[in-house]
C-alpha cells in the first residue's frame, strides 16, 4: 500500500479523490434508469416480467412472482444447520440493540389547560431490496429487515433477483423467512425499486425502500425519492483505521482490506503517526493480497481508494478522521476511548484491537447498513427510526388559548396573514 506524508494538500487530494466514487457522479446512467422506472410505472407487470427475463434470465408471470411457503421449505432444507444457528445467534443481538432504540409517544398535560405531545406511528409498508446474484447476503437482509419488525411495520416486502431457475437463493430466503419478511418477490434491479415505489398488479406499493443494490438500484432508488420515502442512496464501502505506535500491524493491515475486497470502488485508509506501524501495514497488507481470494479485486481497490496517511500527531490524525467522516472507523490506540469522544463523523465506530469491522456486519447487534461517501456527517446508521413517524398532538382549552390569542393574532397580521388571525379571533368575539 501506498504511504503518504498527511499535510494540508495531500488530505484535500485524498477528499477529492474519495468524492469521485459518489453515486450522484454516475449521470450517465440515469437516463437509462429513468426510463425503466418510467416503463414498470406505465405498464407495471408486463414490463417487470421483460426485465426480468432481459436481465435475470428468469421467465417470471403473475403466479410465480411471489415466493411461496413451498419454497421457503425447500430453501430450508438446503441451508446448512450450522450457518443457521449462527443466523439465530446474530439475529438475537441485532434485535436486542434495536429494542433499546424504540420510542413511544409522549404528552405533556400542564395546569394552564394545555396538552401538547408527540404520536410515534410505524410505517404500514416497507420495501427491503437485497442484491441477488451468485453471492448471498443474508446479513443484509437481517439488518434491513429486523429493525422494521422492531418498529412495528406490518408490511416488510423483499424483493431480490432471482436466479436463471427462477429461484431465489435460499440462504437470503432463509434469512429473509427467519427476520421476518411478510413477502417475497423475485426481481431485482431499477425495475424491482419501480415496482415497489409504484405499485403493479403482483408487488404492492410500498411507504419506503430500504437496503443496498448496484449503481442501477441506487439511481433508481434517487429516482422515486418523493414518491415513496427511502434510506439512502449508497456508495462504495468504506474504512478508516486510525491508530499509534501500539497497534499490532498485522490486524490492521487485516481489517483494512476485510473492506477493500467488496470492490474495486471501495476504499481502505490508514491514518497514524507512526511511520514505523506504516511500513509494517503496508508490507503486511502486501504480504495478504497474495493469498486471498478476491486478489484481483483487492489489488485494483487499494491501488484507486488504498492509502497510509502519516500524520504528525494525534490531534492531526482525528481531524482527517473527521473531515473523510468514514462508513467504518477503527480506533486502534493506546486510549481509544479518549481519541473516540474527539469523533464527530463516522457510520460505526470500532474500538480496541479486538471489536474489527467484520464483527459489526455480522454480529454484534449494531446494524451495519451505515452512511457512505462522507455522509456521516449528517446520516446515521439505519435503525428504528427509519421505519416510524411522528405526529405532533396540541390542545388548548378555552381558557388556554384566550390567554394568548392576542399575542398569535398579532404575529399572524406581522406576516400578512389575517385569515390566521381571524382564525383565533373568532373564537373571542
Amino acid at each position: 500500500m501506498r504511504i503518504i506524508k498527511l499535510n494540508e494538500q495531500s488530505r484535500a487530494n485524498i477528499l477529492a479523490d474519495l468524492l469521485k466514487r459518489d453515486p450522484n457522479n454516475y449521470s450517465a446512467y440515469e437516463g437509462t434508469v429513468q426510463e425503466i422506472v418510467d416503463d414498470v410505472r406505465a405498464r407495471g407487470d408486463e414490463a417487470l416480467f421483460e426485465y426480468t427475463k432481459k436481465f435475470d434470465g428468469a421467465e417470471l408471470s403473475a403466479d410465480n412472482i411471489r415466493v411461496t411457503q413451498a419454497e421457503i421449505q425447500e430453501a430450508l432444507s438446503q441451508v446448512d444447520p450450522g450457518l443457521l444457528a449462527v443466523m439465530k445467534k446474530s439475529m438475537k443481538n441485532i434485535r436486542e440493540y434495536h429494542e433499546k432504540q424504540k420510542q413511544y409517544s409522549w404528552f405533556d398535560s400542564k395546569p394552564n389547560g394545555t396538552i401538547l405531545g408527540q404520536k410515534v406511528t410505524a410505517l404500514s409498508s416497507v420495501g427491503v431490496y437485497v442484491p441477488g446474484g451468485k453471492a448471498a447476503y443474508p446479513s443484509s437482509v437481517l439488518m434491513n429487515i429486523i429493525p422494521a419488525e422492531v418498529a412495528g411495520v406490518e408490511k416488510i416486502v423483499m424483493v431480490t433477483p432471482p436466479g436463471k431457475d427462477g429461484k431465489v437463493n435460499p440462504v437470503t430466503l432463509i434469512a429473509a423467512h427467519l427476520a421476518g419478511a411478510t413477502e417475497v418477490y423475485k426481481v431485482g434491479g431499477a425495475q424491482a425499486i419501480a415496482s415497489l415505489a409504484f405499485g403493479t398488479k403482483s408487488i404492492p406499493r410500498v411507504n419506503k425502500i430500504v437496503g443496498p443494490g448496484n449503481i442501477f438500484v441506487a439511481l433508481a432508488k434517487k429516482a422515486v425519492y418523493g414518491h415513496v420515502s427511502i434510506d439512502s442512496i449508497a456508495g462504495p464501502s468504506e474504512i478508516l483505521v486510525l491508530a499509534d505506535e501500539t497497534a499490532n500491524p498485522r490486524y490492521v493491515a487485516a481489517d483494512l482490506l476485510s473492506q477493500a475486497e467488496h470492490d474495486e470502488l471501495a476504499s481502505a485508509i490508514l491514518v497514524t503517526t507512526s511511520m514505523e506501524l506504516a511500513e509494517k501495514v503496508s508490507a503486511e497488507a502486501d504480504a495478504f493480497v497474495q493469498n486471498l481470494s478476491r486478489k484481483a479485486i483487492l489489488e485494483k481497490s487499494l491501488e484507486n481508494y488504498g492509502y497510509i496517511l502519516v500524520a504528525d500527531s494525534m490531534e492531526d490524525a482525528i481531524e482527517t478522521a473527521n473531515a473523510i467522516a468514514s462508513e467504518h472507523l477503527e480506533i486502534v490506540t493506546k486510549n481509544p476511548f479518549e481519541v473516540m469522544t474527539k469523533i464527530q463523523n463516522a457510520g460505526a465506530i470500532f474500538m480496541g484491537e479486538y471489536s474489527s469491522e467484520p464483527l459489526g456486519d455480522y454480529f454484534a447487534g449494531p446494524n451495519h447498513v451505515l452512511p457512505t461517501n462522507g455522509t456521516a456527517k449528517f446520516f446515521s446508521p439505519l435503525g428504528v427510526d427509519d421505519f416510524i413517524k411522528k405526529s405532533s398532538i396540541i390542545y388548548y382549552s378555552r381558557e388556554a388559548l384566550e390567554a394568548v390569542h392576542t399575542d398569535i393574532e398579532s404575529f399572524a397580521e406581522a406576516e400578512h396573514l389575517t385569515a390566521h388571525a381571524n382564525s383565533i379571533r373568532v373564537r373571542f368575539e
